[in-house]
């Protein structure tokens, strides 16, 4: 283990800056002396806590959809079953207000545990705390917090993998073991997390020196990642006789491809014409309701038997492969909605209304009052109840520009892949001994801001990988503002510790700058090899 970092003395906020000695006060003085070393986190923590708390106290039970019914009684769906590790224990104590408020406490969480891995990577207070501010103060955040949903302990197992990833500048073999561990369990809870397991991989080449170490830590990586991928799995052949994660599979991808090409213009067999709809069905439908929708040919198609199914995963595949470029820009177009001014929809979206709040206690397919009725009789929490003025209040909020900005995101992103580059350059010299001393004092300048660069973006490229890929991933199969949400853990922080490496960059280039920038932004830089 390494000797404590600056940061730990400055998130510390107690005893002498740097020492992380804790003061010698009263319990009282040390908790205000942390407050106000670290004031506009605690701003921002409080404005969080306030909005969470008439977010709670608007909306009672919590908010159903129709994925809640699934989870709730573990009916037959498409997703993953892994949000129940949450779920039954909190209603095994508590009710469903209880489980809304244990997702209001991981949305705080997360906000916290994302300011003290940035101070860890070098970056100033005041940056760290604005990079928590989407996922604190974000309308779509806080509804989805308060719904009984996967989606907020999929965004934290995301950052408990990130953190544990980043708290030191060369990870130790548990940290690979345990981040992989997270990312695994995150594809219990929603499939895509799958995709998690790259990032990852692409993180351990780059931090970790030698072959042969780089192959023991990635077999221990990507083990901790399977674990709990295959007692998933396991447990669902026992339990339904399959061994998978969700009765997911290429069909999923029906509702995109319809969407994205013009089947009736190309070459199927007669057989699989009619999966193809009209453009004014598709379009109805949209691509949930393609997939999912009664109404949809997919759902009057499959209920034939496997071999109907075959047909379908064909048909999908078929559509795919002879208009990929279509498919792909449809992909591309959904993937820039996100950086948009405002939010928007196009036809064929699942409607952004089903993740705003409302005025009345929302109803939804398969959800109605007497759903809602019934579940808060067996879970607690009583029947549907709303605060109007709350609700009105909490709905002005998030239309009215109570979210994250579509451009600020845009420039996170643009940070993210410019601060990402300077993880490709190679390690820096030690240096050498000749020339005087102002000469030699340049060079070490400079080579410790290149090695300052070089851990920063380092950094930044795994908070930026791990957003490409979740949403790019999500994108591929449906557009759903819902889907958006990781970016509110991953692009922000990916901007912050973009810009820093940008500029410790620079300040490498001006030689003797590089002390400062060093000094600044990089706590870590003086960590032992070891840890």
């Amino acid at each position: 283990m390494g000797m404590p970092s600056a940061a730990s003395g400055r998130l510390a906020g107690t005893g002498q800056p740097g020492t992380g000695q804790p003061g010698t006060g009263q319990p009282g003085t040390g908790l205000r002396a942390l407050a106000r070393r670290h004031w506009l986190l605690a701003a921002l923590l409080a404005g969080g806590l306030i909005l969470r708390a008439l977010t709670e106290l608007a909306y009672r039970p919590a908010l159903l959809f129709s994925d809640s019914i699934r989870y709730l009684y573990l009916s037959g769906g498409n997703d993953p079953m892994g949000y129940r590790v949450l779920l039954r224990p909190v209603l095994l104590v508590g009710n469903l207000d209880m489980v809304a408020a244990a997702q209001h406490l991981l949305g705080l969480a997360m906000a916290v545990a994302l300011y003290a891995v940035l101070l860890r990577r070098g970056a100033p207070r005041a940056l760290a705390a604005v990079t928590t501010a989407p996922v604190l103060l974000d309308g779509y955040q806080l509804q989805m917090e308060q719904s009984i949903m996967s989606d907020v302990l999929f965004e934290a197992l995301i950052v408990a993998g990130l953190v544990v990833l980043l708290w030191q500048r060369v990870p130790r073999p548990w940290m690979f073991a345990a981040a992989g561990f997270a990312f695994g369990s995150s594809a219990t809870v929603r499939q895509v997390g799958q995709i998690l397991i790259l990032p990852a991989a692409a993180y351990l080449l780059v931090t970790v020196s030698g072959w042969r170490p780089r192959i023991g830590q990635g077999a221990l990586l990507a083990a901790a990642f399977g674990l709990p991928i295959l007692a998933y799995c396991t447990t669902s052949l026992v339990l339904t006789g399959h061994f998978r994660l969700a009765n997911q599979g290429t069909n999923e991808l029906y509702g995109r491809v319809v969407l994205a090409a013009n089947c009736h213009a190309l070459r199927l067999p007669a057989d699989e014409r009619a999966l193809c709809p009209t453009r004014q069905l598709a379009l109805r439908l949209g691509n949930d309701g393609l997939v999912h929708s009664p109404g949809s040919p997919l759902r009057d198609f499959m209920p034939a038997g496997p071999r109907a199914s075959a047909i379908a995963s064909d048909f999908t595949q078929r559509v795919f492969w002879q208009d990929p470029a279509a498919v792909a820009a449809a992909i591309g177009r959904d993937a820039l909605k996100l950086f948009a001014v405002t939010r928007v929809t196009d036809h064929g979206d699942t409607p952004i209304s089903r993740w705003q709040f409302q005025r009345s206690y929302p109803a939804y397919q398969n959800v109605s009052p007497q759903t809602v009725r019934a579940a808060g009789r067996r879970y607690g929490g009583g029947g549907p109840a709303v605060s109007r003025p709350l609700a009105a209040f909490l709905r002005a909020y998030q239309l009215d520009g109570g979210y994250t900005p579509g451009p600020l995101l845009a420039l996170a992103a643009l940070a993210g892949l410019g601060g990402s580059l300077g993880a490709a350059r190679r390690r820096t010299n030690r240096g050498h001994d000749r020339g005087g001393v102002a000469e030699g004092a340049a060079v070490a300048g400079g080579a410790a801001a290149r090695a300052t660069q070089r851990d920063l973006s380092v950094a930044c490229l795994l908070f930026f990988a791990v957003a490409v890929s979740v949403l790019l991933a999500s994108d591929a199969f449906e557009f759903s503002w819902r889907y958006q949400l990781p970016a509110l853990v991953t692009l922000p922080p990916a901007g912050a510790l973009g810009i820093l490496a940008i500029i410790a960059g620079t300040g490498g280039r001006r030689g003797r700058t590089g002390h400062a920038v060093t000094a600044a932004a990089s706590p870590l830089a003086n960590q032992s090899s070891a840890g």
